[in-house]
């Protein structure tokens, strides 16, 4: 069984003295008022007692219980009464109280006929002669107690009045006397009468598009049901409607319901804010604009106008309302800076509501003045203060731009779209603001989440130049809106500015408030390498293009957009290289970085600090074969436009490649800016070239060999397995291995699989299984990927069933593997994934698979023979054939002088060297091969 909800108990009413003076707060009909008093003690409510005319009744007022329709002469005669009287003081006299009386008082009120006259007039006698309310007793019944009565009794005297008043309206026939007295139909909001259909009538009918109500109800110092009282809507049957009413711009606390379920407390300050406005407001008749309204629709928003100043304006100055920032939207933006004004008061003054405000605290200054280095948003940009050294990145200021906010740029990885105007919003702040100096001023802060932890981002105003607000300048273009805060959040201070310059855009219908169907600019990507290529030739011939600088990669390789040729490119200052940066935090997250070289984040910032978003001039000269487009890049204008390579060479954060330099293709320009910087030991140049310790053991020097071999496995075009032709170890391998089949069959077996160790692997040839000698790469999943030792081919088989372990009776494990691993010299090919790199494996095959070639082995590196292959019948070795059809490029000079390092004689590479230098460079100019497209250069390395 529940137990029932307790109701609060009634408050004590007060007890009226027998005479004495009150002022008329509100009217409830025609013969009965509410009376207010002043508060018995500080911090009290003023007492308040509901007051009946004696032994008079007026027609009762509209209500749900009667249908919302009035007795005749009910409202004519609680206007009259609420015209007179209401919010004056007025002289009473109790002629009945207490629990005789129930919820009020009986008595008499009384007024000054005029202002200047001392005579007062009988409120109850006064109603009945204009014909608003009618006594109870209708005369007297002619008995003889009545015909006895004292004359000279008050009451008596009053009964007379009564009379007297009744016969005299009667004979004038007024009020309810009158042939056919007004009897309302009130509509309500929301069930008779949509409130938009009200504020449409209101513009079309009435003056001043205002219309005249009365305020009926108080439930908070910003919300009022108010009854229509204007004769301009009396066509349309509006005249007597009734709806709610907020007050535009404020929101007051709210006033709790004691008697719902459950039972709701009031708001610090609510009941203040209502009394405060019941004082002024309530059921006087005023003019209303109404501006729109809330969510529901039911609720109109609108202004009071009264004579003595707007109220809403009276509560924010004495803390008992807040800005209301929804419906502020709604006002005539010229209207708003009283509004914030006197709630800025307030808040310095803690008063109502602000008693316990404090101003915000910032963790930094509250002005910052530094350049923008880089726009991160369509509203955020990061600032490098003044007087900073630009030699971290943590040294950035990430500023986002306060009460603004801009379209999202989605994710291309979570494929969540770019929101509309996102690109062409980030991009006008580029414009506006990118590389120049600013001056920010901070309003607030807020704790944005960044995945699983939370950054502390600073808002502010941006100046930039003559533009006090780069916000204003984003939402007046309608690139941004404004951001909606709750009434208790920090703002900008010129947010009423931002909310007018919103407003002149959606009326402009600019950009995102535009109804035109969005189309986002497609821009072509030629970062992929097939379509840089086939472009390339277009952009080398359009000569000198403006392009914007996307991103920085190193300090001489970036990520453009070229306007005029509506495409992205990967861009590399020609023959340049830049040491390498540190790796972007989610490749580290990934455990793929690579350590920074010396100077490479240096490097990358001078860049960013130059060039990153801004617009520059580029000549595209040639591109690589992974796609990256290579010339000269100029940043600035007139005297100051410069050649930042040249900068970047001479700063000592940039080298000239040092092939260029010996195919004599490098400027004499770019040679001299880098003499200088060595000379004068700036950047990489700095830096103490490492001395190489002696080894405590002596290093042991190859002697050069020739022999004769045949190919086994072709790894790529440059690497490959060999055999070497009258190797014995071959055939007793061959013959331990088909014993071993014979008597093992070719099922698999248990064997220990690890990583390194050699075993024995089941292989297909032709039809026929046989076991084959094969060391363990990999182990994954069941599955092991292996190479056949004696044949260099590598596969990835089922541990189970094509694995055993080795007899070692058999000797095999004393026997080195028969294929030999072998690279050609000084030559480096691509990857099969390539075409150039199939292309140069296919040529090795033609040349070399199926024969005896000779092979003349210089050295062996890592575990590779590094030799050069020559048919019988040709001088030429493949290695230069592979150089001079353009699928193979020479190694570094540093590379082969390396291998020189572990050589006897290194006459015979030297001289390879040499000649593959010269059909490289023949290649080169015919453009062949991965030369069609121009050089390639340092960006391409890993692909060989």
């Amino acid at each position: 069984m529940s137990l029932p909800v307790p109701v609060p108990a009634a408050p004590m009413r007060p007890v009226l003295p027998s005479r004495g003076v009150a002022t008329v707060k509100s009217v409830l009909s025609g013969d009965t008022v509410v009376l207010t008093g002043r508060p018995l003690a500080p911090g009290q409510k003023a007492p308040v007692v509901i007051f009946t005319f004696e032994r008079v009744t007026a027609p009762r007022m509209a209500s749900k219980a009667n249908g919302n329709i009035d007795d005749p002469g009910a409202f004519p005669a609680r206007e009259w009464l609420r015209n007179l009287c209401v919010g004056k003081p007025v002289a009473f006299e109790t002629r009945k109280q207490g629990a005789t009386a129930g919820d009020r008082v009986y008595g008499l009120l009384f007024m000054p006929k005029s202002p200047n006259e001392d005579t007062k007039m009988n409120l109850a006698v006064e109603a009945v002669r204009l014909g608003h309310a009618t006594p109870k007793v209708f005369g007297p019944d002619k008995s003889d107690d009545e015909v006895n009565l004292d004359e000279t009794d008050p009451v008596v005297m009053y009964e007379s009045e009564l009379q007297s008043a009744l016969q005299e309206a009667k004979s004038n026939a007024v009020g309810i006397h009158a042939s056919n007295p007004l009897a309302r139909s009130i509509k309500n909001a929301g069930e008779e009468f949509q409130t938009l259909e009200l504020i449409e009538k209101v513009k079309k009918f009435c003056t001043g598009n205002s219309v005249k109500c009365v305020i009926e109800y108080i439930f908070d110092g910003s919300r009022f049901r108010v009854h229509v009282t204007d004769e301009d809507l009396a066509p349309v049957g509006l005249q007597y409607a009734n709806f709610t009413l907020i007050l535009g711009g404020i929101a007051s606390p709210r006033v709790g319901n004691p008697r719902s379920i459950p039972p709701s407390q009031s708001e610090p300050f609510a009941d203040d804010a209502k009394a405060f406005v019941e004082a002024r407001l309530l059921h006087r008749e005023l003019k209303i604009s109404l501006h729109g309204t809330d969510k529901s629709g039911i609720c109109g928003v609108g202004t009071v106008h009264h004579p003595r100043g707007n109220i809403g304006v009276e509560l924010l100055k004495n803390g008992l309302a807040r800005v209301s920032d929804w419906s502020a939207r709604l006002l005539n933006p010229h209207d708003l800076p009283a509004f914030r004004f006197a709630e800025n008061n307030a808040k310095r003054s803690n008063l109502g509501v602000w008693h316990d405000y404090v101003p915000p605290t910032l963790s930094g200054a509250s002005e910052i003045t530094g350049t923008v280095i880089e726009v991160l948003t369509g509203d955020t940009v990061a600032i490098l203060p003044s007087g900073e050294a630009y030699d971290s990145d943590a040294k950035l200021k990430k500023v986002s731009l306060a009460s603004v906010r801009s379209p999202r740029v989605g994710n291309e990885k979570i494929g969540k779209p770019d929101e509309k105007y996102a690109v062409e919003c980030k991009d006008r702040l580029r414009v506006i603001c990118s590389g120049k100096p600013v001056k920010v001023t901070i309003h607030y802060e807020r704790d944005i989440p960044m995945g699983e932890n939370t950054e502390k981002r600073q808002f502010g105003t941006i100046a930039v130049g003559k533009r006090a607000d780069v916000g204003e300048v984003l939402v007046t273009e309608g690139l941004a809106v404004t951001q909606h805060h709750r009434d208790d959040e920090e703002k900008s201070p010129n947010y009423d500015t931002l909310v007018a310059a919103e407003l002149v855009a959606k009326n402009a219908k600019k950009n995102v408030h535009s109804e035109k169907e969005y189309k986002k600019k497609v821009i072509n990507d030629l970062t992929e390498p097939r379509k840089a290529k086939s472009y390339s030739g277009s952009l080398m011939r359009a000569g000198t293009l403006k392009a914007v600088v996307e991103y920085v990669f190193n300090g001489s390789r970036y990520k453009l957009v070229v306007p005029s040729e509506n495409c992205h490119i990967v861009f590399a200052l020609e023959h340049l290289k830049s040491p390498q940066p540190s790796a972007p935090p989610s490749v580290v997250s990934r455990g793929q970085a690579r350590p920074a070289e010396p100077f490479g984040d240096i490097s990358k910032r001078h860049a960013r600090l130059n060039v990153l978003q801004r617009t520059v001039e580029i000549i595209c000269r040639g591109v690589t074969n992974g796609g990256v487009i290579t010339g000269d890049l100029f940043v600035g204008g007139g005297a100051q436009r410069r050649d930042f390579g040249m900068e970047m060479v001479g700063s000592g954060l940039a080298s000239v490649d040092q092939r260029k330099i010996d195919y004599g293709e490098a400027s004499k320009t770019a040679i001299d800016a880098q003499n200088r910087a060595a000379t004068n030991k700036v950047g990489i140049w700095s830096l103490q070239q490492p001395k190489i310790e002696p080894t405590s053991k002596p290093l042991i020097k190859a002697k050069e060999e020739t022999a004769t071999i045949k190919l086994s496995e072709i790894s790529s075009g440059s690497h490959f397995y060999f055999h070497v032709v009258g190797d014995e170890a071959a055939k007793i391998v061959e013959d331990s291995m088909r014993i071993f089949t014979a008597e093992n069959g070719t099922a698999g077996a248990p064997c220990d699989v690890k990583v390194g160790k050699n075993v024995a692997a089941l292989f297909n040839d032709g039809g026929v299984k046989s076991w084959y000698r094969a060391k363990v790469l990999e182990r994954r999943s069941g599955k092991a990927k292996i190479l056949f030792v004696d044949h260099g081919n590598i596969a990835t088989v089922p541990i189970s069933s094509h694995l055993r372990p080795l007899d070692i009776t058999l000797g095999t494990d004393r026997i080195p593997a028969v294929a030999k691993e072998g690279v050609l010299a000084a030559t480096k090919t691509r990857g099969l994934d390539d075409d150039e790199g199939l292309e140069a494996a296919r040529l090795l095959q033609d040349a070399a698979w199926g024969k005896e070639i000779s092979a003349r082995i210089f050295c062996e590196n890592e575990g590779k023979f590094v030799v050069a292959l020559y048919n019988p019948n040709n001088a030429t070795s493949i290695n230069e054939q592979m150089v001079s059809e353009g699928l193979a490029r020479v190694s570094k000079p540093n590379e082969v002088e390396a291998l020189y390092a572990k050589m006897i004689n290194i006459e015979n590479l030297s001289a390879l060297t040499t000649d593959l230098k010269l059909v490289e460079g023949s290649a080169r100019k015919s453009h062949t091969g991965m030369w069609r497209y121009g050089d390639v250069g340092d960006d391409d390395e890993e692909d060989f």
